[in-house]
């Protein structure tokens, strides 16, 4: 094998059967599967999560934290539309990050990534818990074993092929969607103004009001929760190599499922704030059906917010699968977990991550695993936005069938939020995130002592950022 070693990195080109052994499923995909693909992975997010941002800033500073975190990510996806359609590959913002800041920023963005969407099912999981609960079937109450079935059923689906859970992940949605279409016509009917402010106001709070009952501080504590609302959209790039036309189809479709998920954030917030009251919303673990009350429509919206939950659940698995795959294929983590099976899914990829998501999710506190999705997130979403802008700046003429509009000035201003958004997690809960931090540098630390002398140079992630250097000795 040929070696080559580069600022203390090593990597070594493995056979064609090591990578046959590690292929996905291509053309499995077009936009319109892409968009529904960006919306499920989000959807749950509108069922619950955001709602305990009200606890931190009432409506008013979960208004203000929405719309700012709004125009975040609507900057993030149109910066993740330009970097997927030039570096179209199953690593997403792995791979953007790795061929802008080298391995050891790759390796960081991934990594990152990996804390977001190994945790974020473990909240969505307790989440449906709670939704299955309140159905009040057969007595079934919210436990460890609903946690366990999801996780398994889930799993077991993706393991037999992406064109099956695609489609299954596009029809779920669909279903969500039809849901908060539901709500919000029975919601408009219960709406008063006066419910949106009913959390008592803390007078000691630098900016108080009925608006702002927490003051200006607030706003900050809120951005976590607001970020739900669109957390792992991030996670279509992810679906590159198994799409027909990735350059044209990835963009797309985050674009379209982006403009869905702007519609039902205001929807959510408005009517379910106004219908069941801030205060009451705040503590909800489906404020969705308790904002509508008893009656056949809170029944309707019960059963189908499931379906929303559920969406997420199914659809966040294909990204931390597929994220994990990518580093494994390249050597950044064991290779064993990029082994495909014979429908071309990575199996040890999708049950290691959910093993861990299980455990977690035996802690019943999805405020604070949504947290801990979150951190991971926001600083996943530093180091993308850092690696359009160097890509801007050092390979101006790298083709790019999609470019962001307002270029780095765009992805410049995602960025600020981005790193607000990080310090905001240890405003909420400094242990949550302290903790992921701890998991962060750990595999920093893996990857500094063992994994990158041992990286695959033929990897296709690998092998973008060795066109990109042999393209710089030449010039």
């Amino acid at each position: 094998m040929a070696a080559g070693k580069r600022r203390g990195i090593a990597e070594h080109q493995e056979s064609s059967e090591y990578l046959e052994r590690r292929q996905l499923k291509t053309g499995s995909a077009g936009w319109l599967l892409l968009a529904g693909l960006g919306v499920g992975y989000v959807i749950s997010g509108d069922y619950s999560g955001w709602n305990f941002g009200l606890e931190q800033g009432g409506f008013g500073g979960l208004a203000i934290a929405a719309v700012v975190i709004a125009c975040m990510y609507l900057a993030l996806v149109l910066g993740m539309a330009e970097l997927s359609s030039a570096l179209p590959a199953a690593g997403g913002g792995y791979t953007f990050a790795r061929r802008a800041l080298g391995p050891w920023g790759g390796f960081a963005t991934g990594t990152a990534i990996l804390i977001e969407y190994a945790i974020a099912p473990a909240a969505v999981a307790t989440f449906i818990g709670a939704y299955v609960e309140s159905l009040g079937l057969f007595g079934i109450t919210n436990g460890w074993w609903i946690y366990l079935a999801v996780y398994a059923l889930f799993i077991g689906i993706h393991l037999a092929g992406v064109g099956e859970a695609l489609k299954v992940m596009f029809v779920i949605t669909a279903i969500a969607l039809v849901g908060l279409v539901v709500f919000a016509v029975a919601a408009i009917g219960q709406f008063d103004v006066a419910n949106l402010t009913d959390i008592a106001v803390d007078e000691s709070a630098a900016g108080a009001s009925d608006w702002l009952p927490h003051g200006y501080l607030g706003i900050w504590a809120a951005i976590p929760f607001a970020i739900w609302f669109f957390l792992a959209i991030e996670g279509v790039p992810l679906a590159a190599e198994e799409t027909a036309r990735p350059e044209r189809n990835v963009p797309r479709g985050i674009i379209a499922a982006m403009g869905v998920l702007l519609v039902t954030c205001v929807t959510v917030l408005v009517l379910t704030t106004g219908a069941g009251g801030a205060a009451a919303m705040s503590t909800s673990g489906n404020p969705l059906v308790e904002a509508l009350g008893d009656g056949t429509a809170a029944r309707v919206v019960n059963y189908i917010g499931l379906a929303g939950l559920i969406a997420s659940f199914f659809s966040i698995i294909y990204a931390y699968s597929r994220q994990l795959f990518a580093l494994s294929r390249a050597g950044y983590l064991p290779k064993v977990l990029s082994v495909t099976n014979s429908r071309r899914a990575p199996t040890l990829a999708l049950i290691v991550p959910g093993v861990i998501g299980f455990l977690l999710s035996l802690t019943g506190q999805g405020d604070l695993l949504l947290n801990m999705a979150v951190f991971g997130a926001a600083l996943s979403y530093v180091l993308i936005m850092v690696s359009h802008i160097v890509l801007r700046r050092r390979e101006p003429d790298m083709p790019r069938p999609y470019r962001t509009p307002g270029g780095a000035l765009t992805t410049g201003f995602a960025l600020v939020i981005a790193v607000l958004a990080v310090i905001a997690t240890f405003l909420v809960n400094p242990v949550a995130a302290g903790w992921c931090l701890i998991v962060f540098a750990a595999f920093m630390v893996y990857f500094a002592v063992y994994s990158r002398h041992r990286l695959v140079g033929n990897s296709p992630d690998e092998e973008f950022a060795m066109l990109a250097r042999a393209e710089g000795d030449l010039e």
